[in-house]
């Protein structure tokens, strides 16, 4: 049971424990229950949040017994970790939209089949709602020193600046709180979540010892990041979600097929359940053979899979290499077309008329009409993978794809599209 932890130790994805020794021997005792949480401030978990719910699922795989909880309270007060600003609350309809939305994709990385490690899946609101404003400060408030609140650091920081209300000062007693119902309810003696987590992980140890004397263990993820300096999980256009109407399964699969090679194996160790030894191999790839980006393809095709599905998965292959000219554009989807151009420089026009190098251009596939024209000129410009030598070339409807599309590429690596209507 002590081997998860040498696992993740392995897969570099801990941050901090309250005591790994002491874990380890509570480990090697056999299994425990485990917790994970996950507030709803949006209507999806992100990629983020992914890497904390795999820990969890580690943990199951490993034998334990995982709980997963929706934060249906805490999400109606907002985390102040990691925030300069107040939260803008959302009202009580939003947060149970997204509390239920973001139930069924905990679900997914769970089993709940019968056994001695079947998963839980709970909400916060279910023991929170029913406590009033004088047992919540009787009985829990007065355990929290207002001193050892205050120098928290998700507290400290917002304190020389803006400022922080009363609502998000008491987010750490609630997530306090949680942790010692599920000891109570489910025999809970360890929480994770990632390390911006850590002051409110740990006030939950604390509690469930001034209240119940017991020793309780706390484990936080690292927060990733890219070799480049960009924020992990994010794109010119926001996070990267796991909910496909949010960020489309071809996004999401594009996303890790671009991988840098300097964080492709890290991301390969914290993302997919692949073996130490697959991933050495892959890592001696990179290291041969970087142009082959055989990393960058495993981690795409298991993570999209993992997220999305198989047939997902084949749908976002099918696109990546149909707009590369490696199959037939004709076989795509309407979906699936939609999203593999909502990737590339695209212009969207009212109708027909425009020339192939007008529309090259007005799409931003090349910098100017004397660049399309000598692109066409040259032998390097395609519509729907057929390479078209006029450059007086008029797409006509007989073109269209869906009654709606044109791919447009020059080379072999550069794509666009236009969207009629």
């Amino acid at each position: 049971m002590t081997d998860i932890l040498d696992e993740l130790e392995w897969r570099d994805v801990t941050a901090q424990t309250t005591d790994t020794d002491a874990l380890r021997e509570t480990l090697s005792k056999g299994p425990i229950t485990v917790y994970a949480g996950f507030d709803p401030t949006a209507p999806s978990l992100h990629v983020g949040n992914l890497a904390t719910l795999l820990i969890l699922t580690r943990f199951q795989r490993a034998g334990h017994r995982p709980i997963g909880l929706v934060g249906g309270a805490t999400g109606l007060i907002g985390d102040p970790s990691g925030r300069s600003t107040e939260r803008a609350l959302n009202t009580s309809e939003v947060v149970a939209e997204w509390v239920a939305r973001i139930r069924v994709q905990v679900e997914k990385f769970l089993s709940f089949e019968p056994g001695p490690n079947a998963a839980t899946l709970v909400s916060n609101l279910d023991w929170t709602a029913e406590l009033s404003a004088i047992d919540f400060l009787r009985d829990v408030g007065k355990h929290f020193p207002v001193n050892r609140m205050l120098a928290r650091e998700s507290v400290s920081a917002r304190l020389g600046g803006e400022g922080l209300s009363y609502t998000e000062f008491s987010y750490q007693i609630l997530q306090a709180n949680d942790y010692l119902e599920l000891y109570r309810r489910h025999g809970c003696t360890l929480q994770l979540g990632g390390s911006d987590q850590w002051g409110n992980i740990t006030a939950g140890v604390d509690l469930i010892r001034r209240v119940e004397g017991a020793h309780v263990h706390a484990l936080t993820g690292k927060l990733i990041t890219k070799a480049d300096g960009t924020k992990f999980g994010k794109t010119a256009g926001g996070a990267v979600w796991l909910d496909p109407a949010l960020t489309t399964p071809y996004a999401f699969y594009q996303y890790w097929l671009n991988a840098d090679d300097r964080d492709v194996i890290r991301f390969l160790k914290v993302f997919t359940f692949r073996s130490r030894e697959e991933i050495e191999h892959l890592e001696k790839a990179v290291a041969d053979r970087p142009f082959a980006r055989e990393a960058q393809r495993t981690l795409a095709e298991d993570l999209t899979t993992l997220v999305h599905g198989p047939q997902e998965l084949a749908a976002a292959v099918a696109a990546s290499k149909a707009l590369f000219g490696q199959g037939s554009l004709d076989e795509l989807p309407a979906s699936t077309l939609a999203a593999a151009l909502a990737e590339v420089p695209k212009a969207t026009v009212p109708g027909l008329g425009a020339s192939l190098v007008d529309l090259m251009a007005d799409s931003g596939l090349v910098e100017s009409k004397s660049a399309a024209r000598r692109a066409v000129k040259e032998g390097g410009a395609y519509l729907n993978n057929t390479k078209i030598t006029d450059e007086a070339y008029v797409p006509a409807a007989a073109d269209l794809l869906h009654g709606r599309f044109l791919v447009l590429r020059r080379g072999k690596k550069s794509v666009g599209g236009v969207e009629v209507g």
